[in-house]
Formats: C-alpha cells, sequence, structure tokens
C-alpha cells in the first residue's frame, strides 16, 4: 500500500512508533559509548597505576620478579595485567594494542626508568563483555518496550479517532443519499458528544451539523418551489386547453362558411387554427410532464413491444414518405408491462424527432431485441449526428439543437423529455449516442 493510501490511524501509529525508535536507538548509542569510554578510563586508570608500581622497582622483574625491600608495599597483580622491560622509547599514555591469539586487545602504557622502557598493560575482555552484555539488554528491552509502545499507540489512537470516525460515518451516510430531485430528508445528525466546540474533531462535527442543516432548508425550498411550479403549469395547462378548443373551433367554423372573405382574412384563419392547435399539443404535453412529476400512477397492462414498433413504423412512413422507414424486429412476441398508450407516445416521439431533425432521404430505423431480463428498443437514424454540446442537454425541457440537425418551427422541445419521463416512469432509461452518420436513441424497459 502506498503512502498517499494509509488512513489517519496508521500513519500516527507507524510515525509516533518510527520516532520512538530513533529515540531509543540515540539513547541506546550514547549509553554504549558513554559506558564504554567510561570503563576505558578506568582502565587506563589502572594500567598507569601499574606502570608506576614498576617504574618504582627497575629490574625487578629481571631477577626473582620480587623487590625484598618493598614487597609488603607492593600489591598484588591484578588478573589480566601484563608488565614488560624492553628498549622501546615511549610515553605514559595509554594505548590500545591487539596481542593476537587468545590474548586479545590491551590497553598499554610504558615509561622509561634507569635507561629501559617499562610497559604495564591490561586485558580489554571486560569492558567488550560489559559493552556486549549492555548492547544486548539494551537491545531487548528497547524492542520490548517499542512493542509495548506500538500496540499502546494503536489502542490510544484508535480510541482518540472514534469521534472522528463517528463524524465520517455520518458523511458517508449522507453521501449516498439521493439529492438531485424530490422531497429530500436529510435525518443524520452527529451525535453532541462529538460537537464539542472545544476540540478539532467537534468543531469538524459541529460545522458538518450547520452544513447539513442549510442543505436540508435549501433543499426543503427547492423541492416547494418545484411543487408550486409544477401545480402551477397543471393549473395553468388545464385551464388553457377550453379557450384554445373554442379557438380552433371558432376558426374552423369560420373558415367552413360560405361567406366570402378577403385572401388575407383566409389566411389569418388558417393560421389561428394551425397555431392553436400547435399550442394545444403544448399544454397537453406540459400537463403530461407535470403528471408525471407528480407521480401520477400509470396504467400496468401487458403491452406487445413487437406489434407497438410495426404500428408506430407504419405510422411514420404514411406521415412522410421523404424518409426510408426501416423496422427490425426478432420474430418471438416482446412484452412489458405498463401503459400502452405512453409507450406508444415514447415511440413516436423518438420517430418524430429523426424526422424533423434529419434531411431527408435519411434512413431511420427502429430495432427491438431483448437482452437479457430487458427489452432494448433503438431508433437509429443516418443523419449528420448530434452537436456535442448539445447532447448534454438533450433531453432538457425546452431544449434546442443546433443546425446540424435541421431545427423544425413546428417542434416544442418537449418530444425527448417527454419519452425520458414516460421512461423512467416505466422503471427504465434512455440514452443517445451520436456521431456523423450515425445517431442511436436507445430505451431499455424491464421485461
Amino acid at each position: 500500500m502506498t503512502r498517499s493510501r494509509w488512513t489517519l490511524r496508521r500513519t500516527l501509529v507507524v510515525g509516533t512508533s518510527v520516532l520512538v525508535a530513533l529515540a531509543f536507538v540515540v539513547m541506546s548509542l550514547a549509553t554504549i559509548v558513554a559506558l564504554r569510554s567510561f570503563a576505558l578510563d578506568r582502565l587506563d586508570q589502572q594500567v598507569v597505576e601499574g606502570l608506576s608500581f614498576a617504574v618504582k622497582r627497575p629490574g625487578a622483574d629481571q631477577h626473582d620478579g620480587q623487590n625484598p625491600g618493598q614487597g609488603g608495599e607492593r600489591p598484588a597483580p591484578r588478573i589480566g595485567s601484563l608488565q614488560a622491560v624492553v628498549a622501546v622509547p615511549t610515553d605514559r599514555t595509554p594505548t590500545s594494542i591487539d596481542l593476537g591469539g587468545d590474548l586479545g586487545s590491551f590497553r598499554v602504557a610504558a615509561a622509561e626508568s634507569d635507561g629501559t622502557t617499562i610497559f604495564a598493560g591490561s586485558s580489554q575482555a571486560d569492558v567488550a563483555a560489559t559493552t556486549s552484555a549492555l548492547t544486548v539488554i539494551l537491545l531487548a528491552v528497547s524492542a520490548g518496550t517499542l512493542l509495548i509502545a506500538v500496540v499502546g499507540l494503536s489502542f490510544f489512537v484508535r480510541r482518540s479517532l472514534r469521534p472522528l470516525d463517528r463524524v465520517a460515518d455520518v458523511a458517508q451516510r449522507v453521501s449516498t443519499l439521493s439529492l438531485s430531485e424530490g422531497s429530500v430528508d436529510i435525518p443524520d445528525r452527529v451525535a453532541p458528544a462529538d460537537t464539542d466546540p472545544t476540540t478539532e474533531v467537534g468543531r469538524v462535527g459541529s460545522s458538518l451539523n450547520d452544513l447539513l442543516g442549510h442543505v436540508q432548508s435549501s433543499l426543503a425550498a427547492r423541492h416547494h418551489s418545484e411543487q408550486q411550479l409544477r401545480r402551477f403549469i397543471a393549473d395553468a395547462s388545464h385551464e388553457l386547453r377550453t379557450p384554445l378548443a373554442s379557438i380552433r373551433g371558432y376558426a374552423q367554423l369560420s373558415l367552413g362558411e360560405d361567406a366570402p372573405m378577403t385572401p388575407t382574412q383566409a389566411r389569418s384563419f388558417d393560421r389561428i387554427e394551425s397555431e392553436a392547435q400547435r399550442m394545444a399539443s403544448l399544454v397537453d404535453d406540459l400537463l403530461l410532464l407535470a403528471r408525471l412529476d407528480a407521480g401520477q400512477p400509470l396504467r400496468r397492462d401487458e403491452v406487445e413491444l413487437t406489434l407497438l414498433a410495426v404500428d408506430a413504423v407504419s405510422d411514420a412512413h404514411a406521415a412522410d414518405a421523404t424518409h426510408e422507414w426501416r423496422l427490425d424486429v426478432t420474430d418471438d412476441l416482446i412484452s412489458v408491462t405498463g401503459d400502452e398508450n405512453r409507450l406508444r407516445q415514447v415511440v413516436a416521439n423518438l420517430l418524430r424527432n429523426a424526422q424533423t431533425h434529419t434531411p431527408a432521404g435519411t434512413t431511420v430505423t427502429l430495432s427491438l431485441t431483448r437482452e437479457g431480463a430487458e427489452a432494448v428498443l433503438r431508433v437509429t437514424d443516418t443523419g449528420p449526428g448530434i452537436d456535442p454540446g448539445v447532447a448534454g442537454r438533450l433531453f432538457d425541457r425546452f431544449a434546442r439543437a443546433d443546425d446540424a440537425r435541421n431545427r423544425d418551427a413546428g417542434s416544442t422541445g418537449l418530444g425527448l423529455s417527454i419519452a425520458q419521463a414516460i421512461t423512467e416512469a416505466h422503471g427504465g432509461s434512455i440514452s443517445v449516442d451520436s456521431a456523423p452518420g450515425r445517431t442511436v436513441f436507445e430505451v431499455r424497459l424491464p421485461v
């Protein structure tokens, strides 16, 4: 695991443990060096004292090894000590020499007396043994202490970070909520025990609670505004249907009379009827969207998608002969549960969208297959494709495509948004994939 992916708990435990280990290493090295230096100083003192005794009785070692006149004043030689008389000049400063074999290293000092050089030395075996023993002891104690420290740190850090874990759990649960639409409730809050403003974690917990409160208020205000807008659209659409029907009726009545009228009057009445019909279609679409947004339940009948696809292609061919309409379905009938009229509207809107935004001569293919537990309906055209800058908002209400799709003035911009709303109300999904020469709208419905 890389360092960047470590948790805060692991970072604290490992980092503190490394610092403690370094402190033990420095302490142990300082102790070993100080002890060895102290032991060597004591050994040097003993060597110098032995040399002083040897200088006071020169030649004694050349006879019987002891001066009778001073035998009572000289202490017995220390085990491991060395005295020698040689003809090599030197001073009294002790130094380390390796005598080889079983003798090992000695601290040796020398002095001149009556024309001869006298050496005195002591073995460093005790110093080496003491230093080795201390090293082993320090290693064992440091290792045990470090192990206890790591265990204690792990427990302490885990216990100290529990409030932060609880705050993180609240944030994680809130992050899984769907906040994009509808009435949203955020019941999770950080417990009062984890909102103490005198601690760092408490400040984080308190700030998170304040943030969640603001988000809750904003979402409630948004939902209230959406509800008001939906009610307004639904009410306005419902109220507009009657006067629009009256306008169309009076226009048709005027055009149906044999009374003479000028060309301008005839053209005006014709446009009044046409625009009234377009407005009525727009009002019906808005009313449908408002009802779908409000969660109005749809009919739940068995719908034969295969037959529905056949009818849709036939209707499209009859309405527009400038496009080439093709049907690609399997021999087996594919059925879903839903509202047949609404599903017909989905297919009709997709085909009408292909007709409206592609030039004459474009081939439009409606295919229907079954993939696992889903019925997949695709509308594919060979038109110029969709501008990538528009594709992201293609299903928005009143979306306007660019000139590459040959926008027709008769379109309301609600067809794809209605198709999406109906598909999602049936538990399905709709998507688009476009490139120059090939645009595919795909609808997936549970079978």
